[in-house]
């Protein structure tokens, strides 16, 4: 019996595909159940300050103003072994145009019964061909605990 070359060509061809497809099928199969296996782990939340300021005065005469912003900090950004800070990114309010405040908290200040605030010292952004500085405390976390 003569065996037709081109048939076992074809032959060989398709237990390869057939092959492919199996492995191809086994990673899917591995890839979902490590999909599966790996729950997303949540970092724990951590503590925040409120904060209600006023901006320092800027421009002179009739032009003379200032900007109030409240709002609440991030999360802790941890800064060496045993501290942190904060950053704040709020917009001021609108007086014919506005300013951002974008900036980091300073260290935490002890107040007792192991609460602390965060001085905040800077400046806004630019808006209107003037800027204003800023220099306020956030207010303790946690206040009712």
């Amino acid at each position: 019996m003569k065996r037709d070359p081109f048939e076992y060509r074809k032959r060989l061809r398709e237990r390869e595909k057939e092959r492919e497809r199996e492995l191809n099928e086994e990673n899917e199969r591995e890839s979902n159940e490590e999909k599966e296996v790996k729950p997303k782990e949540e970092k724990p939340q951590t503590h925040v300050h409120e904060f209600v300021a006023s901006t320092k005065l800027a421009e002179e005469d009739d032009d003379r103003h200032n900007h109030r912003f409240a709002g609440v900090t991030s999360e802790v950004i941890p800064k060496g072994r045993h501290s942190h800070v904060h950053r704040i990114v709020v917009n001021t309010d609108f007086l014919d145009h506005h300013h951002e405040v974008i900036i980091e908290t300073g260290p935490p200040i002890p107040v007792g019964n192991g609460k602390h605030v965060h001085f905040v010292k800077g400046m806004t952004t630019i808006n209107d061909d003037h800027e204003h500085d800023l220099e306020f405390a956030t207010l303790i976390d946690r206040p009712l605990v």
